[in-house]
């Protein structure tokens, strides 16, 4: 079973900001997260992750972006921004996470049979 812990991943996300087509961390984490959940990466601009199962024709393709903004947090909780004036002020870094949930999930389920695309989109602001 695919086991990721989404809370702390977020946080991770949410503390290492990077700028729109600057995400080179945030794309190696992403692809090394689907790769190891056993799906055929794609990296570019951005990171395309599938999961192809079965014998159905069937494809459905789910975004999310990885971008983050030039504002400076403000927030006090344990896991702000450690990039000083970049900040996840849209909740990308939530996106991010939700669907590497879902790929960690649909990777897991027996029963599965299609095709999943999940694109990671940069610079989405």
């Amino acid at each position: 079973m695919n086991t990721l812990d989404l809370t702390a991943l977020r946080r991770e996300f949410h503390r290492a900001p990077e700028l729109g087509f600057r995400e080179d961390r945030t794309k190696a984490r992403v692809a090394g997260i689907l790769k190891d959940l056993g799906l055929e990466v794609h990296q570019g601009v951005g990171v395309v992750g599938i999961l192809k199962r079965g014998t159905s024709n069937r494809a459905i393709g789910l975004r999310a972006d990885m971008d983050a903004l030039p504002i400076v947090e403000k927030s006090t909780h344990g896991y702000v921004s450690e990039h000083q004036g970049v900040m996840h002020a849209c909740g990308h870094d939530g996106h991010m996470t939700m669907l590497l949930g879902a790929a960690a999930a649909l990777a897991d389920d027996p029963g599965f049979d299609g095709t999943l695309v999940f694109l990671f989109q940069p610079n989405e602001e």
